[in-house]
């Protein structure tokens, strides 16, 4: 990810129309990655929480927007204060931003970064909903996203990309995400389900997805929107490390996905849907942080390598009884550390920086700074996250009322229905029983 200040010396670089324009169509796509990930979760919950999943990705757009504009970038981007947050007091509300003003030692306006990370900031949130789906109360998620993106993901962003961050300036590298985006999100989830318990039911009734079509387009949109994710954060360099990532993302996806499909057949006898939408996921997120540092044929590694380990994890949950309702755990948490690790171990040094990793003849050192990042984040966001979710819960409540829970999350919370059955085919077909067949002539629903 590109380093964080301002520039507006006399010699800073000519504003670049084409630059400016990729990363308006980058943040678009990250923007579309958020329904993706709606429509994904979606498919795979009961078919009475279809809309509070959904509902539970798209409040994000609204509530991190807000925020961001108003103190999220300054917090994440601005000057540094002791390596832990930035700040500077005129970009509250971006006020002291001209159109015309580029980040630092770039071609792209300062709002189109800021809009770029925007997006970043929308979709990490929703991706800790997963792990909560059938449960929570749709105020106190919407409190909770509200709370974690100011005092979790927003100085988590700052430490990672930020100049002056910590993890920045020691040296970790996570190119687009894979610390700050999912580490943070599936670290935090788990601390969130360890304080609100399981689902009704968990391990006992069958909670199997209600529309894996609707699964299978949203791992589809997420990979689509995947290449403004992982290539516009090289932000329109010409260089080719831009280029160099947007072909490891589709390199370590489709290894990834190829890999759980072959755990899975061996595991469990067959190749299934979910798994293929799962793996696809699991490379894109274990590429996100390590594809500017590796080569094609790392990527297929580190691809390969996320997807069986991935596969893995998601069982983990019936072992240690902790109920992460679609497995963000084991598929972003699990997925962001194997990404993010890796980068010791097949950094090429010819990618976004001459860092080589131990099968490259770098030695160790590039691991040892990846763990310090992996696990100063893990920790941070678990116990905050938890926190956060042990004060909401006994205060207004975080979970909906048993009843409420069996009967539908929907309907409680929403007062909706993703289906609505009752006039399909223009009215319910009606039947008669002749006369003297178990007694009189009935009528009866077909």
């Amino acid at each position: 990810m590109a380093p964080a200040a301002i520039t507006l010396a006399a010699d800073a670089p000519t504003l670049s129309a084409a630059n400016t324009g990729f990363m308006l169509i980058c943040s678009a796509l990250v923007l579309l990655m958020t329904p993706a990930l709606a429509f994904f979760y979606g498919g795979m919950v009961r078919v009475k929480s279809t809309l509070n999943m959904l509902m539970m990705s798209f409040i994000s757009i609204g509530i991190v927007t807000i925020l961001w504009v108003l103190y999220g970038f300054s917090v994440a981007f601005g000057t540094d204060k002791g390596s832990l947050i930035g700040w500077n007091s005129g970009w509250v509300g971006l006020s002291d931003i001209g159109t015309s003003d580029l980040w630092d030692g770039y071609t792209i306006p300062i709002l189109a970064f800021m809009v770029f990370q925007m997006m970043f900031a929308i979709i990490t949130p929703a991706l800790i909903s997963g792990a909560l789906a059938d449960r929570v109360k749709f105020t106190a998620w919407a409190l909770f996203v509200a709370l974690w993106a100011t005092i979790v993901y927003f100085p988590v962003a700052h430490w990672v990309w930020g100049t002056g961050g910590w993890a920045f300036e020691l040296g970790v590298i996570d190119f687009a995400g894979g610390t700050a985006v999912h580490i943070n999100a599936g670290a935090a989830a788990l601390g969130v389900i360890l304080v609100i318990g399981k689902r009704v039911g968990f391990k006992k009734d069958p909670m199997r997805p209600h529309s894996l079509p609707l699964v299978m387009l949203g791992a589809g949109l997420l990979w689509f929107g995947w290449f403004g994710f992982n290539a516009g954060s090289w932000l329109g360099n010409d260089d080719g490390v831009g280029s160099l990532m947007f072909v490891n993302t589709q390199v370590a996806t489709a290894a990834a996905m190829l890999a759980w499909l072959i755990y899975e057949k061996i595991r469990h006898g067959a190749f299934t849907t979910l798994g293929a939408a799962s793996g696809a996921v699991a490379g894109l997120v274990a590429i996100t942080p390590s594809g500017g540092a590796v080569s094609p044929i790392g990527a297929i590694a580190v691809g390969a390598i996320a997807g069986l380990l991935c596969a893995m994890a998601v069982g983990l949950k019936y072992k240690f009884g902790y109920d992460d309702s679609l497995d963000v755990v084991g598929v972003h948490l699990v997925g962001g550390v194997v990404g993010s690790l890796l980068i010791g171990f097949f950094a090429s040094g010819e990618g976004q920086s001459k860092v080589e990793g131990l099968f490259y003849g770098g030695g160790l050192t590039q691991f040892w700074k990846q763990c310090a990042g992996v696990f100063a984040v893990l920790a941070y966001s678990l116990i905050v996250s938890a926190i956060l979710a042990f004060i909401l819960d006994k205060t207004i409540g975080m979970r909906v009322s048993e009843d409420d829970e069996i009967a539908g999350i929907d309907q409680a919370e929403h007062a909706e229905t993703a289906y609505d059955f009752s006039g399909a085919g223009g009215g319910a077909a009606r039947t008669s029983v002749p006369a003297g067949v178990g007694g009189a002539s009935k009528k009866v629903d077909a």
